[in-house]
């Protein structure tokens, strides 16, 4: 949450400062920017990447009843990538944004009985996205514009350890499968300098696939679903 509230402060404050400067004097930039069918550049983003958990019904009875809950906590990564826009109609879209993603999440197993105690379980990802996207923006207001965007993405993750053995006990890992489908939806801004255009953007993806691989390690086994979940913040640079 803080997250968004950050973005939120900063989408409105870079709002608001263009806008009055723009009205009180100033060209406009890149007038025939939407003209262009095509258009390519880059994005930086910093990411917050977490699971949607999802435990089995009798945790007792799968993972003994010293097992009391399971958290997820996230953590944050960061995102390079390329930006081709393809215009469709006059206000609309289609934008393919390929990145590869640094990110970790831990699942937390929470211990109650004789003794209690916590076990932390840190997966390390790092992932290639190939999103598809549909972005509406509104008409330009001076050199700012404002657009949502969503859809779809497919996601690869290159350190996904899914044939783990898991024989070590103490050193067990959670194994997830490497690949990922999912929707994302989000928002931004747009501001045009005369020679290119700065966006900031807020998105939010939700994986539809169940990660998790079991196996019979007690980690697995308490567990139904792990789902990903990823907040991202995008700087991005289109000429």
């Amino acid at each position: 949450m803080r997250l968004i509230k950050n973005f939120l402060i900063i989408a409105c404050f870079a709002l608001v400062v263009p806008v009055h400067a723009q009205r009180a004097r100033g060209p406009m930039n890149r007038p025939e920017y939407y003209s262009d069918n095509i258009h390519f550049g880059f994005f930086l983003g910093i990411n917050r990447t977490n699971f949607v958990i999802t435990p089995v019904n009798n945790l007792i009875a799968a993972a003994g009843d010293s097992l009391k809950t399971i958290l997820s906590s996230p953590s944050a990564g960061f995102n390079l990538g390329i930006v081709s826009e393809l215009r469709i109609v006059e206000y609309a879209t289609l934008r393919f944004t390929p990145d590869i993603a640094f990110g970790a999440r831990k699942i937390e197993y929470h211990f109650e009985g004789v003794d209690t105690f916590t076990v932390k379980k840190t997966v390390e990802s790092t992932f290639l996205d190939f999103p598809l996207n549909l972005k509406i923006r509104s008409k330009r207001l001076g050199n700012v514009a404002a657009y949502m965007i969503g859809g779809f993405k497919y996601t690869l993750d290159l350190a996904s350890q899914k044939d783990a053995r898991n024989t070590v006990p103490g050193q067990e890992v959670i194994k997830l499968n490497n690949q990922d489908f999912g929707y994302e939806a989000g928002a931004g801004i747009d501001f045009f300098f005369p020679y290119f255009k700065f966006g900031i953007e807020l998105k939010i993806a939700m994986g539809m696939r169940n990660l998790l691989i079991r196996d019979q390690t007690i980690y697995a086994q308490a567990l139904d679903r792990l789902n990903s979940k990823v907040f991202l913040i995008s700087f991005t640079f289109e000429g």
